[in-house]
């Protein structure tokens, strides 16, 4: 396989859910062009970059094993994520792995996530939480940030301020999970 064969599966014009699922169908039929999908996901300044993050994602989605294997580079590069395009498919990513880490967990995937990743996590959910992102992206922050506050004490005092801040000025699906987030955070004490 080529690297001009993974670029070819990503050169869809619309960004229908169909073309990004035939995207991601591709690389798990060939799971040994993951390191170079991430590195068009992180790397890359083109369209391509967002058209891998997408596909990245439904692969994720499929089978979260995929991306254990890379997590030091995944988290290595999660900071550098500017692109809206690209940090809602990786907000997306990091709250499913929070929710298979606390609520559901999954063994091997504590085998792999480290307490450096996860600080990693922390970091970019309150960068999104707080920074001009989409909402989408926000009340995935919301959620990762909700879960590893379960683990590190000083997160829930920092969202809750935050998102009670904040709440009354958002839209409505950020006041929806915010309201949602804050009475989990209740609920803790």
């Amino acid at each position: 396989m080529t690297n001009s064969e993974l670029k070819k599966q990503l050169s869809y014009h619309r960004a229908y859910r169909d073309n990004r699922l035939k995207a991601a169908e591709w690389v798990i039929d060939n799971p040994d062009c993951i390191p170079e999908l991430l590195r068009y996901c992180f790397e890359d300044t083109s369209e391509l970059s967002y058209k891998a993050a997408w596909a990245f994602e439904f692969v994720f989605i499929e089978d979260p094993g995929y991306l254990y294997p890379y997590f030091d580079y995944f988290f290595e590069k999660l900071p550098t994520v500017k692109l809206d395009q690209i940090a809602r498919p990786m907000s997306h990513i990091c709250e499913r792995l929070c929710i298979r880490y606390y609520k559901k967990p999954d063994t091997e995937l504590r085998n792999y996530l480290t307490e450096e990743h996860k600080n990693i996590m922390t970091e970019c959910a309150f960068n999104w939480l707080i920074t001009d992102q989409k909402v989408a992206c926000q009340v995935r922050a919301m959620t990762c940030l909700y879960y590893l506050g379960t683990q590190f004490d000083w997160i829930h005092p920092e969202l809750e301020q935050i998102l009670q801040e904040r709440i009354h000025s958002g839209s409505a699906g950020y006041k929806s999970r915010a309201k949602k987030t804050l009475q989990q955070i209740a609920k803790k004490r």
